[in-house]
């Protein structure tokens, strides 16, 4: 999808947003004498979009300026007196992509598709996408030869002609000042007092003229929508709406959250009465539901595209009451929960003693063995490719057996595999997964897990919002990652500081519950339903790169042992990010790459 281009006409910047997506609010243009700032999403505040742009384009615009990024969902285009910058914020919601070819940028957009070519793609980029789900947003290689990614609080500068000058990665600019780092001593009260005021800042920033919340009955999507209703109780003379977005089952695992759902909603609607409930009935969704309209339709491939059915669902309710942002309570379960791989730190620092002692106490609280907690903590992130190879001739015998998340999978060719450096794609991902701090490096590894993303950018212009995130907010988690690992584990509580940061809001029912019941039943009912579909998608495929690149009736036992139930969750992940790249690679050529109505904008004077 295109919402702005930028292309040169006669030696020329021609910055165009698309006017269809400007009047929706979701493009806003600003001029001033720094130049011209196009900006898809918000920067600063959801609500004054206006006046974030422009103070984006004047940070910015200024000769010799290097400001921090700011805080905010945005992907931008400045066209200033003496040079472009292309930026996007550190959450990396909203793409944006140019064409370079020796050393020159010849156009620029937030669709790779409109930049790309379909009989050149680049391999390379299929190696590393298949490499995990987090592979794609923090990589600057696209499925097209010649377009690159401008990455998540990058800033890429270009000559008024095009010449590309650098690419640096920029601190993101905090909302608020934090406070001064905890010491080792701090009480849980103390943490989450910190958490209160960074989450209720995030919310704040993101909510709109009408905000639906998402709200599962969960400890995290009650906590934005809480907070959420509470600030626009305590704002005078109604300055917004809110709607509560919810999807409701009556059969199934999943009914069993209708009675925390019912409670969330009660809640919630105690401080604002006027909060509208949306329960959307969803008994008749399953996973993989029209799966090559979400998979095949995408800009680039879609690892999650197999849930899009649920989230279209909510989307489309949100949408029809004229919805300006959604947000959910995605990434707050490795971002707020007490971070495991502070086990890893002690063990490097050569604190064997107090490692134990605290891997004891992380395996008597989740009720796990003492060997599983120390693999997966100590020794999976000092070396998880040779990790994963044991675990996978250990668990051998079927397809999806030990498959983990770096592994090659059995149906990628080797052939393929060697030719286009998925070995050095999976090294490259196993560093950023874990780096060389596994607990800092968890955080920015969350930053790309939240699902619903791909979907929310493909269907932004039909719905006129986009999702956000408040507990992936630079400034939640710069408070969380800052914090001992004695403020935030207490055994048999996840999410403790949450619970005590939300707890004169959460009803009790919410706040005692440990578990929640995961999607599992939608995962396990789409395969029933469509799992001869997918095989048959397979089978049927003729785009040459995919036979080239899988053993097809290999990636056809994978399927049907994912409908058996055998393997995990890492091994399913890999199963449909290998059929959304098949269902994206028989749509390529079917898709237009012409953009929308644009309105041509010119630099300032």
């Amino acid at each position: 999808m295109e919402a702005l281009r930028l292309d040169w006409a006669g030696g020329a910047p021609r910055l165009r947003p698309s006017e269809a997506m400007a009047r929706q609010g979701l493009v806003t243009t600003v001029s001033s004498r720094a130049g011209t700032a196009a900006v898809v999403g918000w920067v600063g505040s959801a609500r004054d979009r206006a006046a974030g742009a422009r103070g984006l384009l004047d940070d910015s615009g200024r000769p010799g300026a290097a400001p921090p990024v700011p805080a905010g969902d945005y992907a931008a285009v400045l066209v200033c007196r003496d040079r472009i910058l292309l930026m996007r914020d550190e959450q990396a919601r909203i793409p944006l992509f140019f064409r370079q070819s020796g050393g020159r940028v010849s156009a620029v957009s937030t669709s790779v598709r409109c930049l790309g070519s379909a009989t050149e793609l680049d391999p390379r980029y299929f190696c590393r996408y298949l490499t995990g789900n987090l592979a794609q947003p923090h990589s600057d290689l696209t499925p097209f030869a010649g377009v690159r990614r401008v990455l998540g609080g990058e800033v890429v500068e270009l000559s008024l002609t095009g010449q590309l000058r650098s690419r640096t990665l920029r601190p993101a600019r905090r909302a608020t000042g934090l406070p001064e780092p905890t010491a080792d001593g701090a009480c849980l009260g103390e943490a989450a007092q910190e958490l209160r005021l960074a989450l209720e800042s995030a919310v704040g920033r993101r909510m709109g003229t009408t905000t639906a919340c998402h709200v599962s009955g969960g400890t995290d999507s009650t906590s934005v929508a809480l907070l959420a209703a509470r600030l626009l109780a305590e704002e005078r003379g109604g300055a917004g709406d809110l709607v509560l977005l919810a999807g409701r089952f009556s059969r199934g695992e999943l009914a069993a959250e209708r009675p925390y759902l019912d409670v969330a909603m009660e809640a919630i609607r105690r401080h604002t009465p006027a909060a509208r409930a949306v329960m959307v009935d969803a008994d008749d969704v399953a996973d993989f539901d029209d799966f090559q309209h979400h998979a095949g339709d995408a800009d680039e491939p879609s690892a999650h595209a197999f849930r899009a059915p649920f989230w279209a669902r909510l989307h489309a309710a949100a949408a029809e009451l004229d919805c300006d942002t959604l947000l959910t309570g995605c990434g707050a379960d490795p971002v707020v929960d007490a971070n495991p791989y502070h086990l890893h730190r002690l063990a490097r620092t050569g604190r064997l003693r107090q490692m134990t002692e605290q891997a004891r106490a992380w395996a008597a609280g989740s009720e796990r063995g003492l060997r599983d907690i120390v693999h997966a903590y100590v020794v999976q992130p000092a070396f998880p490719l040779a990790a994963e190879r044991i675990t996978a001739l250990r668990r051998g015998g079927t397809v999806l057996g030990g498959l983990g998340t770096f592994n090659r999978p059995g149906w990628l060719r080797p052939g393929f595999a060697r030719a286009h450096g998925y070995r050095d794609a999976g090294i490259a991902e196993s560093r950023f997964v874990y780096g060389r701090k596994p607990e800092q490096s968890l955080y920015a590894a969350a930053n790309y897990v939240a699902a619903p993303d791909p979907l929310s950018w493909q269907r932004a212009r039909r719905d006129g919002f986009f999702l956000s995130h408040p507990f992936l907010d630079p400034e939640v988690v710069a408070t969380m990652s800052r914090l001992p690992a004695a403020a935030a584990f207490r055994p048999g509580r996840p999410k403790a500081v949450l619970r005590e940061a939300m707890a004169d809001l959460l009803p009790a029912p919410i706040r005692g519950r440990a578990l929640k019941v995961p999607f599992n039943d939608l995962y396990a009912r789409g395969l029933r339903t469509h799992g001869d579909e997918l095989i048959a998608l397979c089978r049927s495929a003729r785009h040459p790169l995919i036979t080239e690149m899988f053993d097809v009736e290999t990636l056809c036992r994978a399927v049907r042992e994912a409908q058996l139930g055998l393997g995990d969750s890492y091994s399913w992940d890999r199963v449909n990010s290998s059929l959304a790249l098949v269902a994206w690679l028989e749509r390529l050529d079917r898709r237009s790459g012409a953009p929308g109505a644009a309105v041509p904008v010119s630099a300032g004077s």
